[in-house]
């Protein structure tokens, strides 16, 4: 029996390898651990750090959810479909995993913790901050923003000395500015009319100042638009991967 478990356990690494092998990934140096980023497609990423696995809006059209790893933590930006996926999410659920989203998610799914925009709280030693995500200027055709405020959170994590920002869907709000100087990565969404503009993206960096950004979510954006804008900001590397 024993045996048997240990082969089932290495044909799921021999899979889950197989299958991550088609996205790129980064591997970032952190006070306490190396911090593995694996970039899935458009809002959707996962985090490996300290033998923890962090998966951010997993949704089951980017990726085959039963051969990813099983998740120590989720954390949900909004409730639309191209970030949140129940199926997706019940694939990679084990006992004991941490599903922080907002109240709107929570409402279709059970056991999660619930974080408000400007809630703190730290799960499994990982501190994480909601912070606001939401549209300022681009609306429904019945005049309804995309995204109101209050709707959907940013989250804001620390990895040993790094800080990572994960944006969600927004666009260049001023609540940017209380984040000036603390971001060591950041991954802002670029595509209209949904969020933000290349030239809103440019704004939101000079902003808050992240060492690294990672545009994601940005659809048939041309990326190249942002490396333009940016290119006189030398205090900001621009990283481009496949998040479409």
């Amino acid at each position: 029996m024993k045996t048997l478990m240990i082969l089932f356990v290495l044909i799921n690494m021999v899979l889950y390898a197989q299958d991550r092998s088609a996205f790129e990934t980064d591997t970032i140096k952190t006070s306490k651990s190396d911090l593995k980023i694996t970039f899935i497609k458009h809002a959707t990423l996962v985090f490996e750090f300290n033998h923890l696995v962090i998966h951010v809006d997993p949704v089951g059209r980017y990726a085959d959810y039963s051969k990813m790893p099983k998740a120590d933590i989720i954390l949900i930006t909004h409730q639309h479909g191209d970030h949140f996926d129940s199926d997706a999410i019940n694939k990679i659920r084990q006992k004991g995993t941490d599903i922080i989203c907002t109240k709107l998610v929570a409402d279709k799914l059970d056991k999660t913790i619930v974080l408000n925009n400007g809630d703190e709280t730290t799960v499994k030693g990982i501190p994480v901050k909601a912070v606001p995500a939401y549209n300022i200027v681009h609306r429904r055709k019945n005049g309804e923003l995309f995204h109101p405020k209050g709707m959907g959170n940013g989250y804001v994590l620390k990895f040993g000395d790094k800080k990572v920002y994960i944006a969600g869907d927004t666009e260049n709000i001023s609540e940017m500015k209380l984040l000036n100087g603390q971001i060591n990565i950041a991954f802002l969404p670029m595509n209209l009319p949904y969020t933000m503009s290349p030239e809103m993206v440019a704004d939101a960096v000079k902003l808050f100042n992240p060492k690294i950004l990672y545009p994601y979510h940005y659809g048939k954006t041309d990326v190249n638009q942002i490396i333009e804008l940016l290119k006189i900001k030398k205090d900001c590397e621009i990283r481009i991967r496949q998040m479409q």
